[in-house]
């Protein structure tokens, strides 16, 4: 007998995409819009960014960022200015030929992404070493025209944050750099339950005129691999193209060095794909809109069932506890399917039987362990529980994470890993551009990330036969 309470979502084992499609529109987090590849973000969708962008906010401010924004248009006189650059997102551009009836002077680019808007700002803006570290961050929408797009994980337009800072020097931007994407991954764990692969990008698959760029790869259940956030420590070639230039302390000039950096509403495919089950969305306490549900149970039958859900609803609310009571004449069965569908952490209910018993009664979202709790200290149960639950959902995610990297030793080894979607394979890479490209044309993987953690276990490339240099993780990759 098949136990699935939610019917009009596909099973995730027996079509992950289709499963995730309707994850996506049942639990009411986007719509389609009428322009293909673009979506609407419904009250739901948005929420889980705005948790985001809470989040984020509070630590950038932190570290002394400041929140900008700039034109959506860029023209393309200046975005030709850093030819490698415009190279790298040539083919994804979406170009502004016409304003009102008349066909514009000079053609406009819509974002791909801001670095020469801001470079075009900085130069008028920095003139000594006094004026700088600049540590500027914008909320905004890009548009990338890509062939092929999915909900969250891959738009025309999608929501974002970009940082752009300038430093006096290497040592100072590369150290903001990873400072950023320590606190990506830190976002991760905390907020998101989700472990990250942290490290570098091999040269291939650096942002377009980047010296380095860093990185936190998910894996999604169907043991691709994800980006989902980057950092670039992109050294001075953007100042010295758009003459970004101060006086530095011996009263000389130079060019600052330029970090940049970003998260994009990926992070919802990542969290939808790797929490969701068969029911819908499963979302971690902290980033839930709504993080409790009440249900009275036949609040008819003594009024005391519903003025303790709304005592609880209350205090709740006092600690700051996002909680909602339902007390609509929609069926219970109706309700419980629903909230599971939205994935809400913790489902507490007060019945005839739970009032004579003077208990709530608790059902955790993850993994349906239900609960009996006290009607006079409700507030720290719940409390512990959203905590139990954040740590239980991070902990699975990251024995899943953990079971699928697979060191190898050989090409086949290798080819294994992927083609039987396995996970990351491990290997010990020379790092040789013709490696990639046999990896890639073979098995449709490249190299995702450089980890920080360097444990070598040859000294060999046992692809090419050259002296290794790194453990590079390959995968294929949304």
């Amino acid at each position: 007998m098949n136990g699935k309470k939610v019917t009009s979502i596909t099973s995730k084992h027996d079509n992950l995409t289709q499963w995730y499609t309707d994850v996506c529109l049942k639990a009411e987090l986007m719509d389609y819009a009428q322009a293909k590849g673009f979506i609407v973000y419904r009250p739901d969708g948005y929420a889980l960014w705005e948790e985001i962008q809470n989040y984020l906010n509070k630590k950038f401010k932190g570290y002394g960022v400041r929140n900008v924004y700039l034109p959506s248009l860029i023209p393309m006189s200046l975005l030709n200015k850093e030819k490698e650059h415009v190279k790298g997102f040539a083919p994804e551009c979406a170009v502004v030929t016409k304003g009102g009836n008349k066909t514009l002077a000079e053609e406009m680019v819509v974002r791909p992404t801001s670095e020469t808007l801001f470079c075009d700002h900085f130069k008028d803006i920095l003139h000594s070493y006094n004026d700088l570290p600049i540590k500027y961050n914008q909320w905004c929408s890009v548009v990338r025209w890509e062939k092929t797009t999915r909900p969250f994980l891959r738009g025309a337009e999608f929501l974002w944050q970009e940082g752009h800072t300038l430093h006096e020097s290497e040592v100072e931007a590369r150290e903001f750099a990873l400072t950023i994407l320590r606190t990506y991954n830190e976002m991760g764990r905390d907020l998101l339950a989700i472990p990250f692969v942290c490290g570098r990008k091999p040269a291939s698959e650096r942002f377009a005129g980047a010296k380095d760029t860093y990185t936190i790869e998910a894996l999604m259940p169907d043991c691709q691999a994800l980006q989902c956030g980057t950092t670039h420590y992109l050294g001075t070639s953007f100042s010295e193209a758009y003459n970004i230039r101060y006086s530095n302390k011996e009263n000389k000039i130079a060019y600052p060095h330029y970090t940049s950096w970003g998260v994009s509403t990926r992070l919802l495919g990542a969290l939808i794909m790797v929490h969701g089950d068969d029911e819908g969305l499963v979302l971690p306490p902290y980033i839930a809109p709504i993080q409790v549900t009440i249900i009275p149970i036949r609040p008819d039958a003594d009024k005391a069932i519903l003025d303790n859900c709304k005592k609880l609803k209350s205090q709740l609310e006092e600690h700051g506890i996002r909680v909602t009571l339902d007390n609509s004449n929609k069926t219970p069965g109706w309700k419980f399917a629903q909230y599971e569908m939205k994935g809400i952490p913790l489902r507490i209910e007060l019945g005839p039987k739970d009032l004579e018993k003077k208990q709530f009664m608790l059902t955790r979202r993850f993994d349906g362990a239900k609960i009996a709790i006290s009607l006079d200290a409700p507030v720290d149960a719940v409390i512990d529980q959203l905590q139990e639950i954040h740590k239980g959902m991070y902990n699975k995610a990251l024995q899943f994470l953990n079971e699928h990297i697979h060191e190898v030793h050989s090409f086949d080894e290798l080819g294994e890993v992927i083609t039987k979607s396995q996970g990351f394979a491990k290997i010990m890479s020379s790092n040789d551009p013709e490696e990639e490209q046999k990896i890639k044309e073979a098995f449709n993987a490249t190299p995702r990330v450089i980890p920080f953690d360097q444990s070598p276990f040859s000294d060999t490339d046992p692809i090419t036969g050259k002296k290794a240099e790194d453990v590079v993780f390959y995968a294929r990759a949304y």
